[in-house]
This record gives structure tokens, C-alpha cells and sequence, in this order.
């Protein structure tokens, strides 16, 4: 299912998750940073949080974070859980941000993926996403989607 975080039941799993999954994927941080840890409660207050799980108690296995700007639905971080990957969690996570983005007058979606991760750029790839500059410095990609139909242009 996905739900709503719950901080105090959710965050131990949520940070590890980022600590072992998200973290070795970055350029910019490294696992044992311990400022980039330190941060991470801080930037979950912020902004909007869904965790996949078997329920409503579960532990989480997955999740993504988000936050609106204006018109613009930020995908923050995005994670599954190797042991489930392949069975949709992610796809369905990411769908459920872009509803919420969607019901809250977003015209697109934007994120930034590292460029070693090749199967979550294919993933957004596959669901409308569009590469739109490379950063080497960071060495990520920037994505697009526009969310509503609209004239105006994102890129």
C-alpha cells in the first residue's frame, strides 16, 4: 500500500534506506557524512512524504519525498527497497506524487537523477520523463514532465 509517512514509526527505516540505497548513488555525499544525516529530519519536515509498505502499521520498504514550488512538483528522493524492487513499488510511488501534484495545481514535474542510476532514469524515462541538461559537476541528469497540458514550456 501507499500511505502518508508517520515520522515516528517510518524515519529509522527511511534513513537507513537513504543511508544504504540513496546515498552510494551520490556524487556529492557520502555514506558516513555525518552533516548529510544530521540534515535529513530537517528536510523531511519540509514538504510531502509516501512510503510503500505490506500496511498501515508497516515498516516502510520504500518511499518518496516531494515538495511544490509555484506550479512545479520537485521530486526530492525516490527508494526502494532491493528485496522489492521489480514489482511496480516505484512506479506506483511516483504516480501517487504526481496525483498529489496534479490536485495541487502543478503544471510539471522535475528531479534529478544521478547518472550512475541507470535503471531510475529508465524508470522515468519509461513514465514521460525527459532528460533536459546534465550537470557534470553533480553528475546528474535534470528531468522533465509537464503534468497538465499547457502552452508554456518548462525546459
Amino acid at each position: 500500500m501507499i500511505r502518508a509517512r508517520n515520522p515516528k514509526t517510518d524515519d529509522t527505516e527511511i534513513f537507513r534506506l537513504i543511508q544504504a540505497e540513496l546515498i552510494p548513488m551520490s556524487h556529492t555525499a557520502h555514506p558516513l557524512d555525518a552533516q548529510t544525516i544530521r540534515d535529513l529530519p530537517v528536510r523531511f519536515r519540509r514538504g510531502v512524504t509516501y512510503v510503500a509498505s505490506e500496511g498501515k502499521t508497516s515498516k516502510p520498504f520504500g518511499f518518496i519525498r516531494f515538495e511544490i514550488t509555484g506550479e512545479i512538483l520537485y521530486l526530492d528522493m525516490l527508494v526502494v527497497h532491493p528485496d522489492h524492487r521489480n514489482r511496480q513499488w516505484g512506479r506506483k510511488l511516483l504516480l501517487a506524487a504526481e496525483a498529489y501534484g496534479l490536485t495541487h495545481n502543478c503544471r510539471a514535474s522535475r528531479l534529478f537523477v544521478d547518472d550512475i542510476n541507470t535503471k531510475a532514469k529508465n524508470l522515468y524515462s519509461r513514465l514521460g520523463y525527459q532528460a533536459i541538461q546534465y550537470y557534470p559537476e553533480l553528475r546528474c541528469y535534470e528531468m522533465i514532465k509537464p503534468l497538465a497540458s499547457s502552452s508554456s514550456s518548462y525546459y
